[in-house]
């Protein structure tokens, strides 16, 4: 007698592209990786017409409107961090996203500042 094959519909099937498509093979950013907790923001300035952008990264970029860390957005779009990372790296290379400064250490005191770890401590709840 012969098994009944299993049907697999909606999001039991799994991802239909491979995170390697998004990231057009790449497993890698071609720069230094950003900080899971980096803050990055959208620039002003335009996406040129000549720049193709995935549906992801239009995605990742809209997101970035309001500050977000690598970390937050990977769980928004629901991608594997590291496709996060590369599709980051295509955005910041041309322009589009930026990385703002945070003070780590508290100038008074010369050790970490207490709300930056609150807020690292928020983030990593959400997770």
């Amino acid at each position: 007698m012969e098994a009944p094959k299993e049907r697999w519909s909606g999001s039991d099937a799994g991802p239909v592209v491979r995170p390697y498509a998004l990231t057009r093979g790449r497993t890698r950013p071609r720069g230094p990786a950003f900080d899971l907790v980096a803050i990055l923001v959208a620039t002003s300035r335009p996406v040129d017409r000549r720049t193709w952008l995935s549906r992801e990264q239009r995605r990742l970029l809209d997101l970035c409107r309001r500050p977000s860390t690598p970390a937050d957005l990977a769980s928004r779009t629901d991608l594997p961090l590291r496709v996060v990372e590369i599709l980051l790296d295509d955005l910041y290379r041309y322009g589009l996203i930026e990385e703002l400064p945070q003070a780590v250490q508290s100038q008074e005191t010369g050790r970490p500042d207490p709300t930056i770890l609150m807020r690292l401590l928020d983030e990593l709840r959400r997770l």
